[in-house]
C-alpha cells in the first residue's frame, strides 16, 4: 500500500497485535489525563508552592503538630479548588475544565476534518505546551493561564483518543480495549500521587519530597514537569500508526481504509473485512442524506420540535443521542465519586488513623481503584453496558448509604470511633471498587461507539462536555454541602446511583455487540424509550434480515438498503428506518 507510508506498523502487524499496539498508544493518552488529574492533588499541598509561590494559605499547626507539613489554604477563591476544614483534597485549578470543554470541542470538529491522528499529536503538543508553562510558574496568574492550556490539550486528547480506538476494534472486543486504556487512566493518577506525595512526617520523607526537607520549589515543579515525557512519547509514536479507517472512509480515502481493515481483522478473515468496508461506506453514504450534522448547534439543537428548528437529522436523532451523553456523564459525576475523593480523609481519620496514614492509606486506595478497573476489561463485553451500571450502581449506593451511617456513629459515639471509622473506611474501598469495575469507563465508551461516523468525534465532545460540567458542578457545590449537610452527602449519593437505575434501564440502549454501523438502526425510533428502541430495532432486523446475517455470511449488513451495496428482500432508507413502528409517530416525540 504506497499510499500509507512503510514506516507504519500496519504493514508489519496485523488483527490482535495490531489492535494491541493501537490500544497501547491510546492508553498512554489516557495515562496522561489520570496524570494530570492526580498531580495537582499533591502540588497544591507543597508549602513552597502554595505558601511561598502562590500566596494562598500557611502552614496548617494543626498537621505540623502531628508531625506532618501541609498547606492550611486562607484564599480558597485564589486556590480555586476543592477543600474541607484543613486539608485540600483531589483540588483542581477551576479554569483547567474550562480548557477541557473548549479543547474537546475544538478537537472534535478539527477531528472531523484532518482525522483521528493530527488530533492526537496536536492535543499532545498542547499538553507538553501546558506543562512547561506550568512548571515554570511564578505567580497566580501564570499558573491559571497555564492549567488553561493544559485543558485545551487534555480535552483534544479525551475527544479524540476513544473514538480512535471504537473505530479500529471489533465490536466484540470495544469494551474491553478501552476499559484497558482506562486502567492505565488510574494508572497515572496513582504514579501522580506517589511521585509527588507531598507529606513530611517524623523525618521520613515519601516520593519528592525527599528534597529539601519537602519545602523545595523540587517537589512540586518536578511531578508538574514529569508529564511532558510520556506527551513527547505519545506525539513521536503516533505517527507511526494507522488512522481510523472509518475516518478515511468518511472523507473518501478508500483504498487506504479497505487496507487498513484487512490488516486489522487479519488476510484470513478478507471477506469479513471487505463486509465490514462496504458496510461502513454504505452506511456512510446514507447519513450524507440524512439531514444537517455537521455543527454543533445543530446537533444541540436537534432534539427541539420540527417547528422551532429541531428534528433536523431526521431519524438518526441526533439531539438525543447528544443529551444522552451529557447527562451520562453527569451522573458520572454525582453518584458520589468526588465526593468520596473530598471525604475519604476525614473517615480514614475518624478510624484512629494519624493524618500521615490517613494520606498513605488514600495512596493505597487509589492504587485498589486502579486494580479494580481490571474487572471491566473481562466483564463490559460479557455482561454489556447495561448491566455493568447496574450492579455498579448497587454496589456504590449501598456503600454510599452504610459509609455515611457509619460516619455519623463515629461522631455519635467517640469511644467507638475507631471501629465505627474503619468501617466507613472500608466502604469507602468498596465505593471506589465499584466506581472503578463500572461507571469509570462506561461513561467514555458510550459516546464513542453510538454517533454516526459523520459526527463521531463532534458527539463524543458532547460527553467531554458533560464531563466538564459534572466535574464544574460538584467542584462548586460539594464544599457547601459537606460543609452544611456533611455525612449526609453520602445518602445523597446514594440516593443518585438509586436514581441512576432507571434512568439507564428507560432510555439508554444496549450498544454492546453491535457493530458501530448498527447504531442508527439502534435509534431509529422516534420513542425515547429504550424498549420501543429495541422493538424498532429487531423490526427492522425482521424486514430486512441482511442487515444482519450479512456480515456472518462475509457481506454487508446494509445491503438491504439500497444505496451502494447489493440489494435486499426487501428496499429501504435511512430515513424510512423509523417509520412503521405502532409505537412511533414522526410528529409526536415522546420523553
Amino acid at each position: 500500500m504506497d499510499l500509507i507510508s512503510k514506516s507504519n506498523i500496519v504493514h508489519r502487524l496485523e488483527k490482535r497485535k495490531l489492535l494491541i499496539a493501537i490500544n497501547c498508544v491510546a492508553a498512554l493518552a489516557i495515562f496522561f489525563f489520570g496524570y494530570d488529574q492526580g498531580m495537582m492533588g499533591s502540588v497544591n499541598v507543597s508549602t513552597d508552592y502554595g505558601i511561598n509561590t502562590m500566596g494562598y494559605g500557611i502552614v496548617d499547626p494543626e498537621a505540623l503538630e502531628s508531625g506532618v507539613k501541609q498547606v492550611l489554604v486562607t484564599n480558597s477563591l485564589l486556590q480555586g479548588g476543592i477543600i474541607d476544614n484543613t486539608w485540600i483534597n483531589e483540588p483542581q485549578v477551576s479554569v483547567y475544565y474550562l480548557g477541557t470543554l473548549v479543547g474537546c470541542m475544538v478537537g472534535g470538529w478539527i477531528g472531523e476534518k484532518v482525522g483521528r491522528i493530527k488530533v492526537m499529536a496536536l492535543g499532545s503538543i498542547w499538553g507538553v505546551i501546558g506543562a512547561a508553562l506550568q512548571t515554570s510558574a511564578m505567580n497566580p496568574d501564570w499558573m491559571i493561564c497555564a492549567r488553561l492550556v493544559n485543558g485545551i490539550g487534555t480535552g483534544m486528547l479525551n475527544v479524540i483518543v476513544p473514538v480512535w480506538a471504537t473505530e479500529t476494534a471489533s465490536h466484540t472486543s470495544r469494551g474491553q480495549f478501552v476499559a484497558i486504556e482506562f486502567t492505565l487512566n488510574i494508572f497515572g493518577v496513582v504514579v501522580a500521587y506517589w511521585l509527588g506525595f507531598p507529606l513530611y512526617s517524623n523525618h521520613k520523607s515519601s516520593g519528592c519530597s525527599f528534597v529539601g526537607n519537602g519545602d523545595s520549589p523540587f517537589v512540586w515543579r518536578f511531578p508538574i514537569a514529569f508529564q511532558i515525557i510520556p506527551l513527547l512519547f505519545l506525539f513521536g509514536i503516533v505517527w507511526f500508526f494507522p488512522e481510523s479507517p472509518r475516518w478515511l472512509v468518511k472523507v473518501g480515502r478508500e483504498a487506504e481504509a479497505r487496507y487498513i481493515l484487512g490488516r486489522l481483522r487479519g488476510e484470513d478473515e478478507y471477506g469479513l473485512a471487505e463486509a465490514e468496508f462496504n458496510d461502513i461506506k454504505n452506511v456512510a453514504d446514507l447519513e450524507k442524506k440524512s439531514g444537517k450534522l455537521n455543527s454543533y448547534f445543530f446537533m444541540f439543537w436537534d432534539v427541539m420540535p420540527k417547528a422551532i428548528g429541531g428534528g433536523t437529522s431526521g431519524t438518526l436523532h441526533i439531539g438525543r443521542r447528544v443529551q444522552l451523553v451529557i447527562w451520562l456523564q453527569i451522573l458520572q459525576e454525582w453518584i458520589g465519586i468526588a465526593g468520596v475523593t473530598i471525604y475519604a480523609n476525614d473517615i480514614f481519620s475518624q478510624a484512629g488513623y494519624s493524618v500521615f496514614k490517613s494520606r498513605w492509606i488514600a495512596g493505597i486506595n487509589d492504587i485498589f481503584y486502579m486494580l479494580s478497573t481490571l474487572i471491566a476489561v473481562f466483564t463490559l463485553d460479557r455482561l454489556g453496558r447495561r448491566v455493568s451500571l447496574y450492579w455498579g450502581n448497587v454496589v456504590m449506593g449501598i456503600s454510599m448509604f452504610l459509609a455515611g451511617g457509619f460516619s455519623r456513629l463515629a461522631q455519635d459515639n467517640p469511644d467507638k470511633a475507631a471501629g465505627y471509622g474503619a468501617a466507613g473506611a472500608a466502604f469507602t474501598f468498596i465505593f471506589t471498587a465499584g466506581f472503578g469495575a463500572t461507571w469509570l469507563t462506561i461513561p467514555w465508551l458510550y459516546p464513542a461507539e453510538i454517533f454516526p461516523l459523520q459526527v463521531r468525534a463532534k458527539g463524543n465532545a458532547w460527553g467531554v462536555v458533560g464531563w466538564s460540567i459534572g466535574n464544574g458542578w460538584t467542584v462548586l457545590l460539594l464544599p457547601t454541602m459537606f460543609a452544611n449537610i456533611g455525612e449526609k452527602t453520602f445518602y445523597v449519593f446514594g440516593a443518585c446511583n438509586a436514581i441512576s437505575i432507571p434512568i439507564v434501564w428507560a432510555l439508554y440502549p444496549e450498544s454492546n455487540q453491535r457493530t458501530l454501523e448498527e447504531m442508527n438502526l439502534l435509534f431509529a425510533s422516534n420513542s425515547w424509550w429504550n424498549w420501543d428502541a429495541e422493538k424498532e430495532y429487531a423490526r427492522l432486523k425482521e424486514e430486512n434480515p441482511d442487515l444482519v446475517q450479512a456480515a456472518q455470511r462475509h457481506e454487508s449488513v446494509v445491503s438491504g438498503m439500497g444505496v451502494g451495496g447489493r440489494k435486499g428482500s426487501r428496499g429501504m432508507s435511512l430515513s424510512a428506518a423509523g417509520k412503521g413502528s405502532p409505537h412511533d409517530s414522526d410528529n409526536n416525540e415522546k420523553v
